[in-house]
């Protein structure tokens, strides 16, 4: 197809600068319709956003003759139930992370994607961020020699500020969300893990409720065993003080540390030569590397940047950190 024509399904906040406008300025890429089961919200954002159609429900906009790409964008509980209808209609399908609330939901995503031959990707879109490019580059070029552990922490206040302007509503409901925060926010951080260090040989950990502020966990803590030999260790908390609220990744290896926060700007490599940090500004539309590279993929014009299959290995990974208490 010469050009991915995109609808978005639940054109909600995520959509309003990370994604949406991208799609309009990538080549080969236009945004024709958006969805919202409210309407009156769809009907606005596609004035404010200059799109030609809007609909209040995913069918309609899946049966739009025009979009050939769906973007899934809703709450994790409505994945699976979108990606599988958007498969059998033969159009490609991006999916928000969590791509599902768990690794069943997700290997059933896989398995139609896989018996149908359809391109699906998922929005772990800090694969294609600079900022983690330098810090693959960092890695695959020992500037710390071999890696040994990494330390990833992530406490934040009961309301994290990295959601202050979102409304709190699904993600502290287990039912839409798989979890509370930690399956909002955590996915940035393991997806890259294993996109650093590849497959995990074994992972385990818990969860539990300690503020009781809402049904979902608010404590989680993890580790996970890759076949090279790296083991990451990782700390999630969201109800502690504002004061010691903390985004943090140390990677210690036999010639140094590497040190950045995954939802910041800037990255410290630390070895023998020296100490070095490299600062960086993300994309207006931080989805738009991201983005751009799945245009290439849907066209055939490269490779997928994140399967369903890599998907599944991440979810398995939260699974067990979360399930089992």
């Amino acid at each position: 197809m010469d050009t991915i024509k995109w609808g978005i399904i639940g054109c909600g906040n995520v959509t309003e600068k990370k994604s949406g406008q991208a799609y309009n300025k990538i080549a080969g890429s236009k945004l024709v319709a958006v969805m919202r089961r409210d309407a009156e919200k769809a009907a606005d954002y596609a004035l404010r956003h200059h799109v030609d159609r809007w609909y209040n429900d995913a069918e309609d906009l899946m049966n739009d003759p025009e979009v050939n790409s769906v973007s899934i964008a809703t709450p994790p509980a409505s994945h699976l139930e979108y990606a599988l209808r958007a498969i059998k209609k033969g159009l490609n399908v991006y999916v928000e992370k969590p791509v599902t609330r768990n690794a069943g939901e997700a290997q059933q995503m896989a398995d139609a994607v896989n018996q149908s031959g359809a391109k699906l990707t998922v929005a772990h879109y800090r694969r294609a961020l600079p900022m983690f490019l330098h810090v693959k580059s960092l890695i695959d070029n020992g500037a710390i020699g071999d890696i040994r552990t990494v330390q990833i922490r992530m406490w934040q206040y009961p309301r994290p500020k990295l959601q202050e302007n979102a409304p709190p509503n699904w993600r502290l409901q287990p039912e839409l969300s798989g979890g509370g925060y930690f399956h909002d926010l955590a996915p940035h951080q393991l997806d890259l893990m294993l996109y650093y260090f590849g497959e995990p040989a074994h992972s385990t950990g818990y969860s539990l409720n300690q503020g009781q502020f809402s049904p979902a966990d608010d404590h989680v803590c993890g580790q996970i065993v890759f076949k090279n030999k790296v083991v990451v260790n990782g700390s999630w908390c969201f109800n502690v003080a504002k004061s010691e609220a903390v985004d943090s990744c140390e990677m210690i290896g036999t010639k140094g540390k590497i040190t950045f926060p995954f939802f910041g700007t800037f990255v410290t490599c630390k070895n023998e030569e020296g100490e070095q940090t490299v600062n960086f500004t993300h994309p207006e539309h931080i989805q738009q590397p991201m983005i751009t590279k799945i245009v290439s993929y849907f066209k055939g014009e490269g490779p997928n940047p994140c399967t369903i299959d890599e998907a599944v290995v991440l979810m398995k990974v939260m699974d067990s950190f979360t399930i089992f208490r």
